[in-house]
């Protein structure tokens, strides 16, 4: 039996999934949470074989609790679910240590397979986010800007495109001031960049935030 934690913000949507893994013979949910420090905190009081993350909760983003609870349980799997496009977040979310990515658009058709799949210690990318991947490996298709990124990197962008000043970002992930001003800098010189204003519009637009 598969143990499955969810973790989302919305009730319904829990609820959703709740009902909808009943209803498979070989799964069973363990536990929910509605935020990521409540995420945190149930995984580290007990193991499940399968974590279901909303790539949006209200308190963190979905990084952020992605990397504490790989943390805490580097070998537990974690399934990003989330209503944005799988090209624009799922890159870097596999770097960071995600075991796959389902958009919630397809997540009926692909949930079930994708959570057999990282249970079995295999990562989960969709035929789509495959042919991306392959497309960035061959040279073809336009990569969006951000995939150039580092994961640290790209966790700061999502900050300052957020909004947040860059001495609240060093207090949160225990930097200095002037590394976080560093890693901005280098976060503009990858994308092309010159002020913060850019990153928001281009997170906007590419659905990287609300």
């Amino acid at each position: 039996m598969i143990r499955v934690l969810i973790a989302d913000d919305h009730a319904i949507v829990r609820a959703g999934l709740r009902q909808f893994l009943s209803d498979q013979s070989d799964m069973s949910v363990a536990g929910e949470a509605a935020t990521g420090a409540e995420t945190v905190s149930m995984v580290r009081a007990e193991p499940y074989d399968v974590v279901l993350l909303d790539i949006s909760m209200p308190d963190r983003n979905g990084v952020d609790t992605l990397k504490q609870l790989k943390q805490i349980r580097p070998e537990m799997p974690v399934l990003m679910l989330s209503a944005y496009a799988e090209e624009q977040y799922a890159i870097n979310l596999l770097r960071a240590g995600a075991a796959g990515y389902v958009s919630k658009e397809s997540a009926s058709s692909q949930l079930v397979a994708a959570i057999r799949t990282v249970a079995h210690g295999r990562k989960y990318v969709s035929q789509d986010l495959a042919q991306v991947l392959a497309d960035g490996v061959s040279g073809q298709g336009d990569a969006p800007l951000h995939s150039s990124l580092s994961q640290r990197e790209f966790q700061i962008f999502c900050k300052l495109a957020g909004g947040m000043p860059v001495s609240k970002i060093a207090a949160e992930l225990f930097l200095s001031v002037k590394t976080v001003s560093t890693y901005r800098s280098r976060v503009l010189e990858k994308m092309g960049m010159k002020t913060n204003a850019d990153l928001t519009y281009y997170a906007i637009k590419n659905r990287l935030i609300e």
